[in-house]
């Protein structure tokens, strides 16, 4: 949309991950179309550019070989969506947020049997989109996760949070196995398959913070980490995607994780945030200091207008994000303006 305009292009948008009521965009884009219509109108209008969609493994492929022809179909439909809206997507794949959409046969295959699957799955969607400008990136998959540890896992999926599975592994067991090669070997097979059938597709993963080394991150948790190491998977990546939830009074804190992410030499997208550790405004506060190594933001959006959210007695959660809408709304402009005071990006 923007191709030989020669502008300067800053992501602003939303994880449409799911509605109001928890339901994913596949639970019932077929069914009620119309409402999947108003939600990106609605997202456009409250400035963003970006929006963020969730494609589950189950819902694409029947079998390890074979694509769903009729989930392809509707994905080919939501991309001519966007175009008609005047928004980019961020296509995020190989996703397992509801344990009940994950095929029995998919679980029972081993490593590298579930990797030639992905790939698979990669080269059905790509195909699909390839050519269509609406189409901005490619997220291999939300939060992948190498196994530590000499033990091997029983189950592909991390624990549960709000009744999805954000986390996932891409082997059950290290087996001696350097972890970061681990991820950097399946990082780049999978960018492989997309590139195979889209040449000119961004791709990237979704990093969880964790994914620094120990002792790099401001956010790090003692003993834990992704095994995605940016510096290590991203040569193959065309920037590094992160997932950033500051925490009330630790900006600073926050601010030194997204150095880590930034100093593996990509350019730098939150593509999840929310003030779900902080408040809304300080939030904002952080959007403004992160402009120094950040060049995109992506937050949420689940189906309500910031005016169906004025409407009545808000819960303590609604009130949230009234918040962060009213705060998203306020910023779209000076956030998406590269001569916009604050923005130290070209300095």
């Amino acid at each position: 949309m923007l191709e030989g305009s020669g502008k300067r292009f800053t992501p602003w948008g939303f994880n449409y991950d799911h509605d109001a009521d928890g339901r994913l965009i596949e639970d019932y884009w077929e069914g009620e179309w119309a409402t999947v219509e108003q939600d990106f109108a609605e997202m456009k209008a409250l400035g963003a550019n970006v929006v963020r969609v969730h494609l589950q493994f189950g819902k694409f492929m029947t079998d390890p070989r074979t694509a769903n022809a009729a989930a392809l179909k509707q994905l080919v439909r939501l991309v001519e969506l966007a175009e008609r809206t005047g928004l980019y997507l961020d296509i995020t794949g190989l996703g397992c947020y509801h344990k009940k959409d994950v095929p029995a046969w998919y679980d029972k295959l081993d490593e590298d049997a579930r990797w030639a699957a992905q790939e698979k799955f990669w080269e059905a969607v790509a195909g699909a989109c390839a050519g269509r400008k609406a189409v901005f990136f490619y997220d291999l998959m939300n939060e992948p996760v190498v196994p530590g540890g000499k033990g091997k896992r029983d189950d592909w999926l991390a624990g549960a949070f709000g009744g999805k599975h954000f986390v996932q592994f891409i082997a059950l067991e290290a087996a001696g196995r350097p972890r970061h090669e681990i991820a950097r070997r399946w990082t780049n097979r999978l960018a492989a398959a997309v590139r195979r059938k889209d040449k000119e597709a961004l791709v990237t993963v979704g990093l969880v913070p964790w994914s620094l080394p120990a002792g790099q991150a401001g956010l790090d948790r003692p003993g834990l980490s992704s095994g995605f190491i940016p510096e290590k998977v991203t040569p193959g990546l065309d920037f590094v995607a992160v997932h950033l939830y500051p925490e009330a009074g630790k900006l600073d804190a926050a601010m030194e994780t997204l150095r880590g992410f930034a100093a593996a030499g990509k350019p730098v997208i939150i593509e999840e945030t929310f003030p779900l550790k902080c408040g809304p405004k300080e939030l904002g506060e952080f959007f403004d200091r992160s402009r120094e190594h950040a060049c995109g933001w992506i937050g949420f959006y689940w189906g309500k207008t910031p005016e169906q959210y004025r409407k009545g007695k808000a819960s303590i959660g609604e009130a949230i994000t009234l918040g962060w809408l009213e705060m998203f709304e306020a910023k779209a402009k000076t956030m998406t303006d590269p001569t916009s005071p604050g923005d130290s990006r070209d300095k």
